[in-house]
């Protein structure tokens, strides 16, 4: 059997929220002020994207990169993890 290796990319969820309080601190946001634009009761999510203990859903992350005035790629932090699959 031939293996090859392959390129996984993964998200690396605390330099990805660290990521996310910079982009947020220089368009010169609050918490509250995304907080207010999803409409949330709390702030703990946006506490937990910033914490890398969970990410923002596919929907969140489209309106998150408006808000900040990016692209979805400049928000998520990731690396790549080699791996051998048979081919």
């Amino acid at each position: 059997m031939c293996y090859s290796e392959i390129h996984i990319p993964t998200i690396d969820m605390e330099r990805t929220g660290q990521n996310i309080i910079n982009l947020r601190q220089e368009r010169g946001l609050s918490v509250r002020d995304i907080q207010d634009v999803f409409g949330f009761v709390t702030p703990q999510a946006i506490y937990k994207w910033q914490h890398g203990t969970a990410l923002p859903s596919i929907d969140n992350l489209v309106v998150l990169a408006a808000i900040l005035q990016v692209q979805i790629d400049d928000i998520l932090v990731t690396s790549e993890e080699a791996v051998m699959i048979g081919a």
